[in-house]
């Protein structure tokens, strides 16, 4: 249920009053999570005073959802379920009917005072309790092991009895730093407020499919060093008044055995900012009707333009020796390239040369080879991007349903959900056909991946349900619009 869309205005003008405190956006671990909020502490904030501050504006994002409805708040005995108690007494004070149910009276000193506040009754089981919005302060971020089984049992009960699911931090039952759902059978939430920063399960799979619609709820947390950061609308300039084709960026997609993954590649690329795409085709292939320019001479021939900007190897390449030599040959241009579908299993670490930007556009078959290749071994999908980005030298955009981008100096981007329609063959070729013409353009290869990801999803936004690859690739240009 689209809570937050169908009371849109109400939320966009509470997104502006708090846009002033927002701070940096980042997306940090517990641990990150629990230093960043000692720091606040070390500076003389007292535990209580930031629970308040942080429950107070949560609630306030309550009340908008609530909409005068009765609200059931569901406390742990730490300080969420401070939270909780603070919610409840700020919802009670508008003017909402609210009742509190805690399993376990609190245990933290600050989670006894905001019982205090409450003031009020708690029920210690869900009992008969009904009402019309669940608001879970159970456990929140932080959970590693498993609720109980009466606590898992309470939460279903009550999830199914009330009609909108709120869900304060992380959803009580989710690994905040894996994103792992540690129960059977959770609620799925209609909405989820992360506090004060982003936690990795905010955007890592499955766990984001049980959040619904996110919002984050500033508290005053600095930037923390070494954090993760979410992918934002990128900035992206229009050509100058005294542009032409070779300044704004000649990019080339060397084509391979299969020519249509080739030419999808190059439509994007056209469409997102370069000036000039070529696509070097390993036959004299009909290109489609779209103005591409393609050449089908020697290789060696075609990219001996010294204005060449920007390479892309890999759709429809092939897998056998003629694969590998023009992989070779792009290679040995010493050119900033990216690097998807056959390419990834044909490279190794001696072809490549450390002075020369790389972007990698590996799914999750192709990432599991390029880690086998560069001798790369990590437990979840983000530490196999970020691990295989510091190995190889390279920026690692992670292509899938929760993308990841790994840049080779540590920093980590992880993206929001894009449109399911996505998953088509074929779009990854378009995707790696923006990255290359933003690769033309003079962007660094981490920035063409965030820029590349960010116009893939909106491209698909604009498409609608069931759309084609090439559809996808012709909505990029609309996308890139939106940016400029």
């Amino acid at each position: 249920m689209a809570i937050l869309r169908q009371w849109g205005p109400l939320f966009d003008a509470y997104t502006t009053a708090i846009a002033s405190v927002m701070g940096p956006e980042q997306i940090l671990t517990t641990q990150q999570m629990r230093d960043a909020e000692q720091r606040i502490f070390d500076a003389g904030t007292p535990v209580f005073d930031l629970m308040k501050l942080a429950a107070s504006r949560a609630a306030e994002w309550i009340r908008r959802i609530a909409a005068g409805r009765n609200v059931t708040v569901l406390c742990g005995f730490g300080n969420n379920g401070g939270d909780g108690y603070v919610i409840a007494h700020c919802l009670q004070k508008a003017g909402l009917v609210v009742q509190v149910i805690a399993p376990e009276p609190p245990k933290t000193s600050a989670a006894k005072q905001a019982r205090a506040l409450w003031g009020g009754e708690a029920l210690t089981s869900g009992g008969g309790a009904h009402g019309e919005v669940l608001v879970d302060c159970l456990f929140g971020s932080g959970l590693t092991r498993p609720l109980s089984g009466a606590l898992a049992l309470l939460l279903r009960d009550l999830a199914e009895r009330h009609q909108t699911l709120i869900a304060l931090d992380v959803p009580s039952g989710i690994a905040s730093d894996t994103g792992e759902l540690l129960n059977e059978s959770l609620p799925r939430f209609d909405v989820t407020l992360a506090l004060g920063a982003w936690k990795i399960a905010h955007f890592t799979l499955p766990a984001r499919d049980w959040m619904g619609e996110e919002r984050l709820v500033p508290i005053g947390i600095d930037l923390v060093e070494g954090a993760m950061e979410p992918l934002c609308k990128p900035h992206i300039l229009a050509p100058s008044s005294d542009s032409h084709k070779y300044l704004r960026g000649l990019g080339i997609v060397v084509g391979g055995a299969m020519p249509g993954a080739g030419q999808l590649a190059a439509e994007a690329a056209m469409r997102a900012g370069a000036g000039y795409i070529k696509l070097a085709s390993q036959a004299a292939d009909q290109a489609p009707n779209s103005g591409l320019v393609q050449e089908s001479g020697p290789l060696d021939s075609v990219l001996s333009d010294e204005r060449i900007a920007a390479l892309l190897v890999g759709p429809g390449l092939g897998r056998d020796d003629r694969a590998r030599e023009r992989l070779e040959l792009a290679l040995a241009m010493k050119k900033p390239i990216v690097l998807d579908a056959d390419a990834l299993h044909l490279i190794s670490p001696e072809m490549l040369d450390d002075g020369v930007p790389v972007l990698a556009t590996p799914h999750d078959g192709e990432l599991q080879a390029l880690c086998r290749q560069f001798s790369v071994v990590a437990d979840t999908r983000r530490g196999r991007a970020q691990a295989l980005a510091c190995a190889a030298n390279i920026v690692v955009l992670a292509k899938g349903p929760d993308t990841v981008i790994a840049g080779v100096d540590g920093r980590v981007t992880l993206a929001p959900a894009a449109p399911a329609w996505l998953s088509v063959a074929g779009t990854g070729d378009v995707l790696a056909g923006i990255a290359l013409s933003r690769m033309a353009t003079g962007t660094d290869a981490f920035s063409a991946a965030c820029e590349a990801v960010w116009l893939h999803g909106e491209a698909a936004r604009m498409c609608g349900p069931a759309f084609t690859p090439l559809e996808l690739a012709k909505a990029v240009r609309n996308a890139l619009a939106k940016r400029l």
